[in-house]
């Protein structure tokens, strides 16, 4: 599984829309589409937020790691 997968999953376990998504990214759809379909590279800082977003690590939609705890959460 790559990344786009996990943002797919992310989203849907969520119960979003792409256009929620997109909303809070304040992008297109369509653009955000391109992110989730593999047709864009995800930049960094939406990277950043959608971590912020779900609550999971930047490695965990990576697909770097299966957990899903950020790196300060571990800390605590």
């Amino acid at each position: 599984m790559n990344y786009t997968k996990r943002l797919y999953d992310l989203r849907i376990d969520n119960d979003y829309r792409q256009e929620d998504i997109a909303n809070f990214l304040k992008i297109s759809k369509q653009a955000y589409g391109m992110y989730e379909n593999g047709k864009r590279n995800l930049p960094i800082e939406y990277l950043i937020k959608l971590s912020d977003f779900y609550g999971v690590s930047t490695d965990f939609i990576l697909n770097l790691t299966n957990n899903p705890q950020k790196y300060n959460d571990i800390e605590n």
